[in-house]
């Protein structure tokens, strides 16, 4: 929903020609590496994060991508709904997650009429879509030369060249101007909540850069709706219940986006970009395990402080079961298994709004 932050980092990104290091700083060796190369990466892996040979060879790089109904579509529309990510819509739903809880929250804490969670709730889906979208833009404007050696993202619209800077910059004003309306139908407070998570959306793409731990960052600023869901229900933030939710919510984060992070892990060496899938190695599961439950325990709090009943914590329970089940079937040496972890995740999500929206139904319903 920071529309404002998104409009001026874009600003920025342009006036630095949107990429994360000059292509005479990156070795673009990805999809060409030499055993020895391979060799030497895979030493400074710990033991269980160094990889099988799926990860270091580069036939796989040359793979086309796979048909999706974007490509029945005519082709000079086709590069801007990939730019989007329009067809996986799983972070849309990771970025509505959080609002969803919020607002349900505080519908229920002020026995709202059903009309305010459903306008809110179609506000702020509408917004996650369009903002996710336009994050995904910004990413790629930065990182068009990384995309480039970097198996994964090889057949990005920019990468590969479908579109140029100029035209994404085009794109992305008219995605700003769309999460804008949205952004001017909440009240004052939530605007000016909204563009408060400024320093957040500017600095997330640099801390891969600087950090082990840019998906803490990405929960900071991924979880915003935590707080901003709240206060346009109720025109204020309540502290007590949201910082606990928020910081359920940044935890939740850290876990799927480090599953995500598993997948370029020898990419990410190559280029010099940091994660918690490096940092965290051979003790991924044991360490996401922790925060899976520190995840519960803080969204738990909030649900205490908010005075839920029985249907929150049964939604709160499938969460918690949905995450331990991710984290027991995944195989971090798995792109396919990362890809399915991390999808996996959101339906925690799903399930702990479903618990909300299962007291505030039996609320509205006068069986309370």
């Amino acid at each position: 929903m920071a529309v404002i932050a998104l409009t001026r980092f874009s600003r920025l990104s342009a006036g630095r020609c949107l990429t994360r290091n000059s292509a005479h700083n990156i070795p673009w060796t990805i999809g060409h590496t030499s055993r020895q190369t391979a060799g030497q990466i895979a030493g400074i892996l710990p033991s269980s994060t160094k990889l099988s040979s799926r990860y270091v060879s580069g036939t796989a790089a040359a793979s086309t991508a796979s048909t999706t109904w974007i490509d029945r579509l005519p082709p000079k529309i086709r590069p801007y709904l990939y730019l989007t990510r329009i067809d996986k819509p799983i972070g849309t739903l990771l970025l509505f997650y959080p609002c969803a809880w919020s607002i349900t929250m505080a519908s229920y804490a002020l026995e709202a009429p059903l009309t305010v969670p459903l306008t809110y709730l179609g506000l702020f889906g509408l917004g996650a879509m369009v903002m996710r979208g336009a994050g995904c833009t910004i990413n790629d404007m930065w990182d068009k030369n990384l995309d480039k050696a970097v198996e994964r993202t090889l057949s990005r619209p920019l990468a590969r060249g479908d579109i140029n800077q100029r035209q994404a910059l085009a794109f992305l004003a008219g995605q700003l101007t769309v999460g804008l309306g949205v952004l001017l139908h909440l009240n004052w407070y939530s605007i000016l909540l909204g563009a408060s998570s400024l320093s957040l959306v500017t600095v997330y793409p640099l801390m891969k850069r600087i950090t082990y731990w840019p998906q803490a960052v990405l929960g900071l600023t991924f979880n915003w709706g935590a707080l901003l869901g709240w206060s346009a229900v109720a025109g204020a933030v309540n502290w007590s219940v949201c910082l606990p939710l928020y910081a359920g919510g940044v935890c939740w984060t850290v876990v799927y986006d480090s599953i995500y992070a598993h997948q370029d892990k020898l990419d990410d060496i190559n280029v010099g970009i940091h994660s918690t899938a490096l940092l965290f190695g051979e003790q991924t599961r044991p360490i996401l395990y922790a925060l899976s439950a520190s995840t519960v325990s803080l969204i738990g709090l909030a649900g205490v402080l908010n005075a839920h009943g029985a249907p929150f914590y049964l939604g709160l329970g499938l969460g918690a079961a949905q995450l331990a089940r991710v984290l027991w079937k995944t195989d971090f040496e798995s792109r396919p298994s990362c890809w399915q972890g991390f999808v996996g995740c959101g339906w925690s999500g799903f399930w702990i709004w479903m618990g909300a929206l299962g007291d505030y139904a039996v609320l509205v319903s006068g069986l309370a």
